[in-house]
């Protein structure tokens, strides 16, 4: 088995050179597999060896133009595990990361409860037993609630005011500009005439090596 590794997102030319690589021509070898990823994203349980290379180019190309803070919401949206079950399911998380919200630079509950106090408003605290009040507790429950997750740079939660809409249903869903498997080439054939001037050359070099050494005249 001969493998190399393919850096997406690619092109059609870096895809068929990788086939050539490894011996996939799409005549006698057609079939290929994908045997590892290299991700700087936890959570990606969805890429497996059948993956569609169509599908995982049009997944690293999303993938490449979100920002930072999304890159953020769409690791903790994967870790939670609702939808990345597939490249599909990835797909859609991409197209609905306006469905988590981001809480940044909060990195356990009882900063996650202050800040939905504080920031978020989403309860109204009377001033007088505000000191009592148990910010770790209320943000450990929004948290099971709402299935969030912390980062290493803030925490992520669902809205559930957002209805997440699956805009990418499979392969045809795909823009053209993201497909880029093909197999190699085949190679040009040589023009006649060239054949012809070749098998000539050929032919003379045979007739001069089977023609006979002359006979050494004897004193």
């Amino acid at each position: 088995m001969c493998g190399d590794w393919l850096t997406i997102p690619a092109t059609k030319k870096d895809v068929q050179a990788l086939l050539s690589r490894i011996g996939v021509d799409g005549s006698v070898n057609q079939e290929y597999i994908v045997t590892d990823y290299r991700v700087g994203i936890f959570g990606l349980i969805g890429l497996n060896e059948h993956a569609d290379i169509d599908e995982l180019n049009y997944f690293a190309s999303l993938l490449s133009q979100i920002n930072t803070d999304d890159i953020d919401i769409f690791e903790a949206a994967a870790i939670v595990g609702t939808h990345s079950g597939s490249v599909k399911d990835l797909i859609n998380l991409i197209q609905n990361l306006d469905c988590y919200d981001y809480a940044p630079g909060i990195s356990d509950h009882e900063e996650l409860g202050q800040y939905l106090i504080n920031v978020l408003e989403r309860e109204d605290i009377p001033s007088a037993i505000e000191p009592y009040f148990d910010y770790r507790a209320y943000g450990e429950d929004f948290a099971i609630n709402k299935g969030g997750m912390f980062t290493d740079t803030g925490f992520v939660f669902r809205n559930y005011d957002k209805d997440f809409i699956e805009h990418y249903g499979g392969r045809d869903d795909i823009p053209d500009e993201y497909k880029i498997f093909a197999y190699p080439d085949p190679p040009e054939k040589m023009p006649i005439k060239q054949q012809l001037e070749m098998y000539g050359k050929m032919a003379l070099s045979h007739a001069a090596d089977d023609k006979p050494a002359p006979e050494r005249a004897e004193r």
